[in-house]
C-alpha cells in the first residue's frame, strides 16, 4: 500500500504551507498528491504548481468536475499536465453535485452516471490522439452541419496512457468506476465496512470489462491526527463529518448520508441532516457517533494508526491518501511524518 497526500482546496490562506506539505511529501517518498476544486481555486493550475516544484510526486486531480469542463478540454488539461510534470499526473473525474452543477457551472445535474461514462469515452479518445468523433446523448463531435471537422490532439502526452480515476460513492457509480476506470476515489471509507459499501460493486464492475480488482487503484481519503487522546482527537472531525453527512446535497439528495445509511447508521444519519439543515451545525456535530469517525479516520498515537493502516491495506485499500489535521504547518509535517513511519511499523512500506 502507498500513500499520498490530499492537499484539498486552494486559496484559503495556507497556499504556501500547502506547498511545503508537498514538497516534503515528495522528499519522504509519498506517491501522489492531489488537490481539489469546488468554486474557488481551480485544480489545474494548483497541480501544475505544485508539480513544477517537486520532482517525483505525482500531482493528481481529486476531483476536475465533469460539468466545469467539456471532455475535449479536460483532455488537453491532462495531457499538459503530464508533459510539463514528466508524466507525473493522474486525471481524476466527478460530477460534483446539483447545488454546484447547477447554480455555479449551470449544467444541469441529470443522468450523472450516463454523463460520466460518455465523457470518460471522448477524454480517452483524445488522450489516445484519435481524430475525435463522438455522438451519443450529451455530446456530439463534431456538431453537425457545420464547419466542424475530426481533429486530434496535437499535445504528445508523455505516457500513453494517463491514469483515469473516478469519484465514486454510490453503488452504480462503484459499479461503473470498476468498470470504466483505472482508479476509485472514494471518502468515508471504513474497512469494516469495505466489502458491502465499496469492494462488491467495484468487484461487479470490473467483472463487466473482464477483469478483476488487481491492478485497479482503490484510493480513499482519510482525515488523520496524532496524539494519544483518541476521543479528542475524533472531536476534532465532527464539524467535518457533520458538514457531509448533514449538509452536502440537499434533504433528498445526499450521497453521503446514504453512504452513512448503509455503513449502519440510519438514526444517526437522519438526525445529522435534520439538525444541520435547520441551522443547528453544532447540534449536528454533536449527533455524530464517536463509532463514524473513528472508523473512517486514522487517530492516536503511530502504533494504533499503524494498525489501522494493515486493516485498510487488507480491506484493499493500495493508495492511502492521507489528510493530515493541523493548523500550523509544523503539525502538518508532523502527522507526514508519522503516516511513513505508521507505514513502516505496518510492515507496508
Amino acid at each position: 500500500m502507498r500513500l499520498g497526500i490530499n492537499l484539498g482546496y486552494w486559496g484559503a490562506g495556507m497556499d504556501a504551507d500547502n506547498l511545503a506539505v508537498a514538497r516534503e511529501a515528495d522528499r519522504l517518498g509519498y506517491a501522489v498528491c492531489w488537490a481539489a476544486e469546488a468554486y474557488g481555486s481551480d485544480a489545474a493550475t494548483v497541480l501544475a504548481w505544485v508539480a513544477a516544484q517537486t520532482e517525483r510526486i505525482d500531482v493528481g486531480s481529486a476531483i476536475f468536475q465533469i460539468p466545469a469542463r467539456t471532455p475535449a478540454m479536460t483532455a488537453m488539461t491532462a495531457a499538459t499536465l503530464d508533459s510539463l510534470s514528466g508524466g507525473r499526473f493522474r486525471l481524476g473525474l466527478g460530477v460534483s453535485g446539483p447545488q454546484v452543477s447547477e447554480g455555479w457551472y449551470g449544467v444541469k445535474f441529470d443522468k450523472p452516471l450516463a454523463r460520466t461514462r460518455e465523457y470518460v469515452e471522448i477524454v480517452r479518445k483524445a488522450m489516445s490522439r484519435e481524430r475525435l468523433t463522438h455522438e451519443g446523448e450529451h455530446w456530439t463531435l463534431p456538431l453537425p452541419g457545420g464547419p466542424g471537422k475530426p481533429i486530434k490532439l496535437t499535445v504528445h502526452p508523455v505516457r500513453p496512457h494517463i491514469p483515469l480515476y473516478i469519484a465514486a460513492i454510490g453503488p452504480k457509480n462503484l459499479e461503473q468506476t470498476g468498470e470504466i476506470a483505472d482508479g476509485a476515489l472514494v471518502i468515508f471509507f471504513a474497512p469494516e465496512h469495505a466489502e458491502a459499501t465499496t469492494l462488491a460493486p467495484l468487484r461487479a464492475g470490473r467483472a463487466k470489462a473482464g477483469k478483476e480488482l488487481e491492478g485497479f487503484d482503490l484510493v480513499p481519503t482519510v482525515p488523520m491526527a496524532v496524539g494519544d487522546d483518541v476521543k479528542a482527537l475524533a472531536d476534532n472531525f465532527r464539524p467535518y463529518t457533520a458538514l457531509y453527512v448533514g449538509g452536502m446535497g440537499s434533504a433528498k439528495q445526499n450521497f453521503y448520508n446514504k453512504l452513512a445509511q448503509r455503513m449502519g447508521y440510519e438514526q444517526a444519519a437522519a438526525e445529522i441532516q435534520e439538525k444541520y439543515l435547520a441551522g443547528d451545525k453544532q447540534g449536528a456535530a454533536a449527533a455524530v457517533p464517536h463509532e463514524l469517525i473513528d472508523s473512517t479516520t486514522l487517530l492516536g498515537p503511530v502504533e494504533r494508526i499503524a494498525d489501522r493502516m494493515q486493516a485498510y491495506a487488507e480491506a484493499g485499500v493500495t493508495t492511502l491518501s492521507l489528510s493530515p489535521a493541523g493548523l500550523t504547518l509544523d503539525e502538518r509535517i508532523a502527522s507526514l511524518r508519522a503516516g511513513v513511519e505508521a507505514l513502516e511499523r505496518a510492515g507496508l512500506a
